[in-house]
């Protein structure tokens, strides 16, 4: 059976109360058989190798341990390494001229969205875009402002995608990728 180079992104940790070290993180993932586990940043990415072909079943066992280990519940959401890359060479943020309020965002999703949303989509205020979806991610860019407030962009993308989604900026993405 082949290894697979995975990624997991877990969701909404090392914010208030729910601290995960990134050692403890890497151990773990080693003690499930894991082999050449990397963890970049400190927001729950990890990177792995194994000869499992099951992504539920793999998101499942890795969910379970991180609330044994750790003590609470954290959304896990895996995607093959290869498919990280090809998100970074087809570059959906290509067109888009970036500032320095520019913020380009990667959204993955645990499952396929029923979102109505014609693509690319603005909010009311045009500071944030939802531009492309796939059946595993949502690329969406947010403009700062200095101004007024800006849109709220995890709460439309909870409200179009579900909760069980996670957010990468563009940076984070392609680093991740390159390994």
């Amino acid at each position: 059976m082949k290894v697979e180079k995975y990624v997991a992104f877990l969701r909404g940790i090392n914010v208030g109360k729910k601290k995960v070290p990134m050692i403890e993180l890497r151990k773990m993932c080693e003690e499930l058989g894991f082999s050449q586990v990397r963890t970049v940043l400190n927001t729950g990415n990890i990177i792995f190798e194994t000869r499992a072909q099951d992504i539920t079943h793999l998101q499942q066992r890795i969910e379970r341990e991180l609330e044994k280990t750790f003590g609470f519940r954290i959304d896990t959401i895996i995607c093959l390494h290869e498919e990280l890359v090809s998100l970074v060479e087809r570059n959906p943020f290509k067109t888009i001229s970036v500032t320095p309020e520019t913020r380009l965002y990667v959204t993955f999703l645990s499952e396929k969205s029923p979102s109505p949303l014609t693509l690319p989509y603005p909010t009311p205020e045009r500071d944030f875009t939802i531009l492309s979806e796939t059946e595993q991610e949502v690329c969406s860019v947010l403009i700062l402002s200095g101004n007024r407030g800006t849109t709220d962009a995890m709460k439309v993308l909870e409200k179009e995608f579900g909760k069980r989604i996670t957010t990468r900026n563009w940076n984070t993405v392609a680093k991740i990728a390159a390994f």
